[in-house]
């Protein structure tokens, strides 16, 4: 049973006057303890990443980068063709625009997570999660990769020896590989079911996948979305449920040694 769990959302999702989901950052911010910040590609201005990462250093919150696909149009979850080289230099581009933010308000950057479809691509293309991984080793070797277990970008870390978190998706279904199923719309979840989903997945390290079938899970990271409808009901029952049952919310930098 974990007794102590790290709980991160997708932030700052948004462009201009565009908005996605029908949740507060501001609000969502006081539940959770790790914020995957957009970084223009597939959401985010600058503006907008200055206001995120300063909600989150007013909150206490872990910053991560989120980079994705040159893709606002269709929010980052559509694949894009590209070299693996290609795919790894627009997430420098990104990463290195949030971490100057993130210096302005002197703090750094926890974790990098790519978003969406790129999360996706990556976690079954070897050539670009070891490119990506040798650019974390070079530009940020102190800053955890969040990512899936069993997926190829958590195995080139592991061999790298960069620092890695596997994430829990309380707001997807799982395959019976173990992959979450990729969707654009994720509908309006009950909180209820996904609170006991992972409650369950804490304390037995278990989930059901879509066939039905029960697989074993292994997480440090619980990750749900703000523009999933009903985040804010998501998060609050998700967080009350595991500290009713004991178990400490914390960002993984202070749950795992890098």
């Amino acid at each position: 049973m974990r007794d102590v769990v790290d709980i991160n959302c997708d932030m700052g999702e948004a462009f201009g006057r565009w908005r996605v989901g029908d949740a507060d950052d501001a609000v969502l911010m006081g539940l959770i303890s790790s914020a995957n910040v957009a970084t223009g590609f597939h959401a985010g201005d600058p503006n907008l990443m200055n206001e995120t990462v300063e909600l989150a250093v007013r909150h206490g919150v872990e910053l991560g980068a989120h980079p994705g696909y040159n893709d606002l149009q269709g929010f980052g979850r559509r694949r894009i063709n590209g070299t693996a080289k290609e795919l790894v230099n627009d997430i420098v581009y990104q990463v290195g625009a949030l971490r100057e933010f993130a210096r302005r308000y002197g703090v750094r950057l926890q974790h990098v997570k790519p978003h969406g479809a790129l999360y996706m691509e990556m976690a079954v293309n070897p050539e670009l999660a070891q490119i990506f991984v040798t650019y974390m080793r070079a530009a940020a070797p102190d800053a955890f990769i969040f990512c899936m277990g069993k997926s190829a970008t958590h195995r080139a870390a592991l061999e790298a020896g960069q620092p890695v978190v596997r994430e829990f998706y309380a707001d997807r279904d799982y395959d019976d590989t173990g992959s979450i199923v990729f969707t654009r719309d994720a509908g309006r979840p009950d909180p209820s079911a996904i609170a006991r989903k992972v409650l369950r997945a804490c304390k037995e390290g278990r989930v059901k996948t879509v066939t039905g079938k029960e697989i074993e899970i292994e997480f440090e990271s619980i990750c749900f979305h703000s523009d999933t409808l009903g985040a804010f009901e998501i998060a609050r029952t998700m967080r009350e449920t595991l500290i009713a049952e004991g178990i400490r919310i914390a960002p993984v930098s202070k749950i795992l040694k890098t």
